[in-house]
């Protein structure tokens, strides 16, 4: 390389290293900026994740601290002062408190709050269902056999949550209707489905024994 070709490529290097120099000079800032919202927003997830464990924490703390009484009518007011972080945390104490408040012989007003959490709309599906449930099977519940059928056959449909366990609510209502036959079949698929529990198993087997029918060989 002759000496004139390594000045005009040292030249047209410095050329390049003052064009660079100048595009940080205006646009640099912009690469700043986009670190510091990287880091800032890295950082505001970290502290929220860390203030709603908290949070969790806490209530969790409180809940476990209320139901240490021995007293129930106690027990419910301590749970009534609680904040819950969330609407989900809010649904889960009120069936804890509606729990509280059957011990203690106020089951319209168990069954009033479970109601009050099954139809509000702001909460997951799985939580107005678990609501729904306990109020249907309240004893206390003013609703007709026929009209707690239906909403168990609604919560019985294909893909629900409670499917099964509203199967089984559907028996009994079978049962007290004199239907056996019904009640037997529909405890026997309970039976064969996948996804039985064991608690439920048990029971269903014990019903079907009761009505006077055979369990399948497994």
């Amino acid at each position: 390389m002759s000496e004139t070709d390594s000045f005009i490529e040292e030249v047209t290097e410095e050329v390049r290293r003052d064009r660079l120099f100048a595009l940080m000079r205006r646009y640099g800032w912009i690469a700043v900026l986009a670190v510091l919202l990287l880091v800032g927003g890295t950082a505001y997830r970290e502290y929220m994740r860390a203030a709603e464990a908290s949070r969790a924490q806490a209530f969790g703390d409180a809940v476990l601290a209320a139901l240490e009484s021995d007293d129930a009518a106690e027990r419910v007011a301590a749970m009534s002062a609680i904040e819950a972080p969330t609407p989900a945390a809010t649904a889960v104490l009120d069936m804890l408190i509606a729990a509280e408040q059957s011990l203690q012989g106020e089951g319209a007003e168990a069954a009033e709050r479970l109601n009050q959490t099954a139809t509000n709309g702001e909460l997951p599906e799985i939580y107005r269902q678990i609501a729904s449930f306990k109020a249907l099977t309240r004893p206390e519940n003013p609703m007709t056999a026929d009209e707690r059928r239906v909403a168990f056959e609604a919560m019985a449909a294909p893909g629900a949550p409670l499917r099964l366990l509203a199967e089984e609510q559907l028996a009994l209502l079978d049962i007290a209707a004199g239907n056996v036959d019904a009640a037997t079949d529909r405890l026997t698929a309970i039976l064969s489905d996948v996804e039985v529990t064991p608690g439920l198993r048990r029971r269903a087997s014990q019903l079907i024994v009761a009505l006077g029918g055979e369990l399948e060989a497994s």
